[in-house]
């Protein structure tokens, strides 16, 4: 993982925050890294971004979004996790 892409993830933790949402960069033992995102209203929704080749993945392997809009990513982790009642 770059540089490039760990600041990437913070800037989309920041975003997350800003959506209500608990974010945090967690880097593995590999040195890997991921955003990993949990609703504080309903814990058991959550989910965990990486960011690889200038893109948002989710955890699936699913491309998500482009990294330089974390704006944009975290509005669709937003909707994801969001409890029904919301």
């Amino acid at each position: 993982m770059g540089e490039d892409d760990f600041r990437r993830l913070e800037y989309l933790v920041a975003e997350l925050d800003a959506r209500g949402l608990l974010a945090r960069v967690v880097r593995t033992p590999s040195g890997r890294a991921y955003v990993r995102v949990i609703n504080p209203d309903a814990t058991s929704l959550t989910e965990n971004v990486v960011c690889q080749a200038a893109d948002y993945w989710w955890s699936w392997g699913e491309r998500m979004h482009r990294a330089d809009d974390p704006a944009g990513a975290a509005t669709k982790v937003a909707r994801v996790l969001a409890a029904v009642s919301e």
